[in-house]
């Protein structure tokens, strides 16, 4: 099976149910599969072949939901770019994939022209208000499929990451990486064709992405907002869409709780789930308040396999901190430093197998040698993921902190999640990121950057106090700032790089 089988299959069930919601309008399965048929055949007549890499800068819309199904259709592999993302990056794709196609706005087409001349593999700009709007609104006239045979092992799409080395890198998805992905994922949250998801998650993320394909694997409708900055609307369009699912990051919560939502009816609201970053007790809680009939999912997960783990709600009281079991289909283990299973308790790097990891990095032979490896006990390869995991004995999965995250302070280890927990709990705190600062005496430093509640006055001191109750004195931050919020990556995360970037430079120029 390929991945734009989900629209052609969907489409065939039930022509007419809605699967997009967008400005400015809805859209049926028969309309989406019609207008990639055709997108695809403007493709074919541009010169796209089969595995050529086609760039779509575009947001969350119609014209990518059609753009990225086209690319399929027509035997290609997409790219999705988040548009707002700075002209180098965007020019960085473009190089690194050997790009033959870019769909984009004319903005940021125009943006690009001082990169021209290193992007010697592009031929073919597609201007998304013009050959692509004409797909979209070209009529009931139904073009050929044009791409070649292709099987599941083929490349379906590259999506960028750049980690925690900053250097992009093109996650290699096939097909059976992205359909596998959705078929567990619809298998623990039920998913059906009567199911509403509303995705303001970023389409150039996994977990964005992921919503496209799983609501397309049943059939089901996504109602795509371009961002999550206005809460009180989204809130409007939960209770006036019947929405069923919620998919939230930690800052998208943290926006959300910050308005009065009780005039809102969120009945119909059937889960909510949460990845990218593990919400504190504090906000779990407050949600769980303010959705009482929503099932509340805690995941794992990285671009390099989409999903990894999940809780069962009906575990969620018991073990409030854990990110559950391997998602189904698939298994995860927890390694020490000898590659040996670590016991129940202690850390280790969190190792993940099954259909939905990555073929690997793109044009990075090294780089994919450093994180899959042959598994020991099954014919397939296995997952590194550089990230710290406990288990507890029944074998329930706790994130402890990505590996090269962890702050080095005078011969001590510092988990940075493990301090944002005890800082998150000051009822005067909103937001909180802790990252480590060079020291030249201790080798590094705990730094902690928090965001006070509404009307709450919060200083540096506080923090300290209420840490030194919590946590051991090399745990404790020797910097606290406050700020009114906290830088954001394109894809919601705190980014933890900028954060510590600033402390560095204000730290020289003290």
């Amino acid at each position: 099976m390929r991945v734009e089988d989900l629209l052609s299959e969907s489409a065939a069930r039930a022509p007419e149910h809605t699967a997009i919601v967008c400005p400015p309008g809805r859209w049926s399965y028969g309309l989406i599969d019609a207008a990639s048929d055709r997108f695809a055949r403007t493709l074919h007549d541009a010169g796209a072949e089969h595995g050529d890499r086609v760039v779509l800068c575009l947001d969350n819309s119609i014209d990518a939901i059609v753009a990225l199904f086209g690319a399929l259709k027509a035997g290609c592999t997409f790219v999705i770019v988040n548009p707002h993302a700075r002209p180098e990056h965007v020019s960085g794709v473009l190089a690194d994939s050997g790009a033959r196609v870019l769909v984009a706005r004319t903005p940021q087409i125009q943006s690009l022209e001082p990169w021209w001349p290193r992007l010697l593999g592009l031929q073919t700009v597609i201007h998304a208000d013009g050959e692509l709007r004409a797909a979209i609104e070209g009529g009931s006239v139904r073009a050929p499929r044009l791409g070649q045979p292709r099987s599941d092992g083929d490349v379906a799409g590259l999506v960028y990451t750049s980690g925690s080395t900053g250097e992009p890198k093109g996650v290699m998805l096939t097909h059976r990486n992205l359909i596998a992905a959705a078929d567990a994922i619809c298998t623990y949250l039920g998913n059906t064709a009567d199911d509403v998801i509303l995705n303001a998650l970023p389409l150039a993320f996994t977990y964005g992405l992921g919503q496209i394909t799983t609501a397309f694997r049943v059939g089901a409708t996504v109602v795509l907002e371009r961002s999550f900055s206005y809460p009180r609307a989204i809130s409007d369009t939960i209770e006036r869409e019947r929405v069923t699912g919620l998919p939230l990051v930690p800052t998208m919560a943290t926006l959300l709780l910050r308005h009065d939502l009780s005039r809102h009816d969120f009945s119909t609201l059937r889960y909510i789930t949460n990845a990218a970053a593990a919400l504190t007790a504090t906000k779990l809680r407050r949600l769980r308040e303010t959705f009482p009939a929503a099932a509340f999912y805690s995941m794992y997960g990285q671009t390099e396999c989409q999903r990894a783990s999940y809780l069962p709600p009906e575990h969620l009281d018991a073990r409030l901190d854990s990110v559950g079991v391997a998602i189904p289909g698939t298994s995860v283990r927890v390694i020490d430093e000898r590659g040996e299973p670590a016991p129940a308790g202690a850390v280790g790097e969190l190792v993940v197998r099954g259909p939905h990891v990555m073929a690997g990095y793109w044009n990075r032979p090294d780089a994919t040698e450093r994180v899959l490896y042959p598994s020991p006990t099954a014919g397939e390869m296995e997952l590194r993921t550089g990230d710290l995991f406990r288990t507890d004995d029944d074998g329930f999965l706790y994130f402890v902190e990505r590996l090269d995250d962890i702050i080095k302070s005078g011969g001590e280890k510092v988990a940075p999640r493990r301090v944002e927990q005890v800082i998150a709990e000051l009822p005067a705190v909103a937001d909180v990121s802790v990252f480590g600062v060079p020291d030249d005496v201790l080798g590094e430093i705990v730094a902690a950057v928090v965001t006070p509640a509404d009307g709450a006055a919060l200083t540096r001191e506080d923090v300290q106090r209420h840490c030194a109750r919590w946590l051991d004195v090399h745990q404790i931050p020797k910097i606290v700032t406050v700020r009114d919020r906290l830088p954001t990556t394109l894809t919601g995360k705190v980014s933890r790089r900028a954060l510590r970037q600033t402390a560095i430079a204000e730290r020289w120029s003290a």
